[in-house]
């Protein structure tokens, strides 16, 4: 099977009669390509960046809102990640904490072992979690708060984060035990949970640095939306995940 890495440079590229059945693209930059006359059959696209502007066109029809619907109907509150008042705010955070209360029980009523199976290569369910212990380190206790050392051990970083200035090698390897992976995650929800309780609109509108990229100033409620992005995204995988999964036995 051939394989093309980061450093193979396949811009412009035409492929003609080309069989890419059963490919795979991960990470992969396909901003503006163009497929005509291709068979799709099967295929599955999951793109977090679907939504951030622009179309996507299926038979020339922006299969974009379709999607956006779709997804705030099976995820009651996801439409509300939005919100630019106080109140809303708090609304949609609390949504967002029923949400991902059902899908605790779940994986709580399933076999043991279930919050470390990897699905086709993805985070496992504890990782997942993880991964959102430190996105609410960088996006509020580093960027809104401004901790002078916010990250908890257990954060799951991504890929990207190797390019900030984020030292990887100060987070836990390995597989740490679920139960304090979930002990530390329901420490960041409630931080959250308290920010906003008290939070006004002079708070919201307040200016922060990105912790990202320019380090260029951005209001407290970008970073709140951040956070609400990535927890509804990843409740999202984890799901897509734990329907995957199927019944499975403990080792």
């Amino acid at each position: 099977m051939a394989t093309f890495s980061r450093s193979d440079d396949l811009r412009g590229a035409e492929f003609v009669g080309t069989d890419l059945s059963g490919a795979r693209f991960v990470a992969a930059d396909l901003a503006n390509v163009v497929m005509r006359g291709v068979d799709v059959l099967g295929a599955d696209i999951d793109s977090p960046w679907l939504f951030e502007g622009g179309a996507v066109l299926v038979n020339g029809v922006d299969v974009v809102p379709l999607v956006e619907a779709e997804l705030n109907r099976r995820f009651p509150g996801r439409g509300d990640r939005r919100a630019t008042d106080p109140d809303g705010l708090r609304a949609a955070w609390a949504a967002l904490e029923r949400a991902w209360a059902a899908t605790l029980d779940r994986v709580a009523a399933m076999p043991p072992g279930t919050a470390d199976v990897s699905v086709g290569g993805e985070w496992s369910f504890a990782q997942t979690v993880r991964h959102l212990v430190f996105a609410t380190d960088v996006w509020l206790r580093r960027a809104v708060l401004r901790v002078a050392d916010p990250y908890h051990p257990l954060g799951q970083p991504d890929g990207g984060s190797a390019r900030e200035d984020v030292d990887l090698t100060f987070f836990a390897t390995g597989t740490p035990p679920y139960a304090e992976v979930l002990r530390v995650r329901a420490e960041r929800v409630a931080m959250v949970r308290g920010f906003l309780a008290t939070a006004t609109p002079e708070v919201l509108t307040a200016e922060r640095t990105s912790p990202w990229g320019s380090h260029a100033p951005m209001p407290t409620i970008a970073c709140l939306h951040t956070i609400l992005d990535e927890e509804w995204e990843h409740l999202r995988y984890a799901v897509r995940d734990l329907d995957a999964q199927g019944p499975i036995t403990s080792g």
